[in-house]
C-alpha cells in the first residue's frame, strides 16, 4: 500500500468534496464553459483509434471528449466517486478505480494524458513511482502529457528532474494548454514527455 494521495486524504476529510467536484464540472459544462481543452491539444497529437490512458480521469471530461472523437480510452482514478461519474457521464472508454502509484495494465499507449493538477495531488513518496508507471505504460513512440500549476509543492524543476529520473525526456514545454510557450516566468506546466 502506498502512502495516501492529497485527494484522497481530503476525501477522507470532507465525504462529499467529490460529489461536488463532480457537479461542478457539469454545472460549467451545461453552461457552455469550454472544458476539454486539454483533450483537444491531446487529439492534436494523435491518429484517430489512438490508445489513450486517462491518468487521473476524474469524471471522465478529458478521456470523455477524446473516446467521443474515436480513441480508444482507458481512464484510471483512485477515486470511485470520480469514476462512477465518468462511467455515468461518459459510457464508452473503460473507467478504473486504482492507485497512479500502483498502476499495472497489460496495455501500452500511444499517449498517457495526466491533466487537472493531478501529480501535485500525488503523496510526495509516490512522484517517481508514478512516472516510473507512465513510462512502463508507454508505447516505444509514446508521449506523456502531463499539466499542472505552480505554487502547488510541486516545483516545475523538481517534476523535470523526477521525470527524467523515470526514463522521461520533454520534448516540448508550453506555459498552457492552448501552446503557448513555456518560460521561466511560467505559472503553469504542459510537459510532453517522451520515452528514452
Amino acid at each position: 500500500m502506498t502512502e495516501p494521495s492529497a485527494w484522497v486524504r481530503m476525501t477522507q476529510a470532507d465525504p462529499g468534496h467529490s460529489a461536488a467536484y463532480v457537479q461542478r464540472f457539469r454545472t460549467l459544462a451545461a453552461g457552455g464553459t469550454d472544458i476539454v481543452g486539454e483533450a483537444r491539444l491531446v487529439d492534436a497529437m494523435l491518429p484517430r483509434r489512438s490508445r489513450v490512458l486517462d491518468a487521473g480521469c476524474g469524471p471522465g471530461r478529458v478521456g470523455g471528449h477524446l473516446a467521443s472523437v474515436g480513441h480508444d480510452v482507458v481512464g484510471v482514478d483512485v477515486d470511485p466517486v470520480l469514476v462512477a461519474a465518468a462511467e455515468e457521464d461518459h459510457p464508452g472508454p473503460r473507467w478504473l478505480v486504482g492507485d497512479l502509484a500502483e498502476l499495472d495494465l497489460p496495455d501500452r499507449f500511444d499517449v498517457i494524458v495526466c491533466a487537472g493538477n493531478v501529480v501535485t495531488f500525488l503523496a510526495p513518496s509516490t512522484r517517481g513511482e508514478v512516472l516510473r508507471r507512465f513510462r512502463a505504460h508507454l508505447a516505444a513512440d509514446g508521449r506523456a502529457v502531463v499539466g499542472f500549476g505552480a505554487g502547488r509543492d510541486y516545483a516545475f524543476d523538481d517534476f523535470l528532474a523526477d521525470a527524467r529520473a523515470a526514463g522521461l525526456e520533454p520534448d516540448l514545454l508550453l506555459s498552457s494548454w492552448h501552446l503557448h510557450p513555456f518560460t521561466a516566468a511560467s505559472d503553469f506546466l504542459v510537459a510532453v514527455l517522451r520515452p528514452v
